[in-house]
């Protein structure tokens, strides 16, 4: 009877022990695995531009240095004529006349762009004459076209310099007329360019007529993309394309 009893006493210990484990275990709040943290890529920096000519001020014929240097840019190019450069570095030019030249820096970030005016000194002034060659060569050496950024049609800086010297010319000459052609690069659709050339157009008439030009004297009409300048598909050339050009109407 003892032994039994003995028997009957461990199972009953055993099975208390075990429940008292199981309970335990169930207890136990689980573990939560780590919260991931979100890492945010941060944005790429937009390309920065120093760019200067030495000298700005030249005797036709003579050349000047363009410098520059760029960060954040993976594509460079100057506008007109020199097109795709190193991200930093030098080149002479010689214009034929007085020139605005553009540098524009592309890269992961953005683009950014700035201008320098290189100005050919006037040697002599030119007189006013009554010969209609004589106008016709004044109007050509003389008025300048303006330039615009791409998709826009807004007057820069460098437009207004070439604007102020076009309305001298005309003062000078009040029965000289004017047509301003609006002009875009190849880029866009032919229905959207022959809108930002009119707009173009529009906005070089509306500055002279600021500056005192009577508004009788300017027409305007827009060609948009239909009649470039330069045929190659290059920023340098685009650039060339998106202006506002003169034509003599009388």
């Amino acid at each position: 009877m003892m032994v039994v009893s003995q028997k009957l006493y461990r199972t009953c210990l055993m099975a208390a022990l075990s429940l008292a484990a199981f309970t335990s275990a169930c207890n136990k709040k689980p573990i939560s695995a780590p919260r991931e943290t979100a890492h945010t890529e941060a944005p790429a920096p937009r390309p920065t531009i120093t760019f200067q000519a030495n000298p700005t001020s030249i005797n036709k014929g003579d050349t000047t240095t363009l410098s520059w240097s760029t960060t954040n840019a993976t594509q460079v190019a100057i506008a007109p004529e020199v097109g795709p450069v190193s991200a930093e570095g030098s080149t002479k030019v010689t214009p034929t006349d007085s020139a605005t030249y553009t540098l524009t820096a592309t890269g992961p970030g953005g683009s950014a762009d700035a201008s320098v005016r290189i100005t050919i000194a006037t040697v002599a002034s030119v007189e006013p004459t009554d010969t209609d060659l004589s106008r016709d060569r004044i109007f050509k050496e003389r008025v300048k076209d303006a330039y615009f950024d791409l998709d826009k049609a807004d007057i820069r800086p460098d437009a207004r310099t070439a604007l102020a010297a076009t309305a001298e010319v005309l003062r000078s000459y009040p029965d000289i007329k004017a047509t301003i052609e609006g002009h875009c690069d190849e880029r866009g659709s032919t229905e959207y360019n022959l809108g930002l050339g009119d707009r173009r157009a529009t906005a070089v008439k509306n500055y002279l007529v600021s500056l005192g030009i009577s508004a009788d004297r300017l027409s305007t009409v827009s060609y948009g993309k239909e009649k470039p300048f330069c045929m190659e598909a290059t920023e340098a050339c685009y650039q060339q394309n998106r202006r506002g050009h003169f034509v003599r109407a009388n």
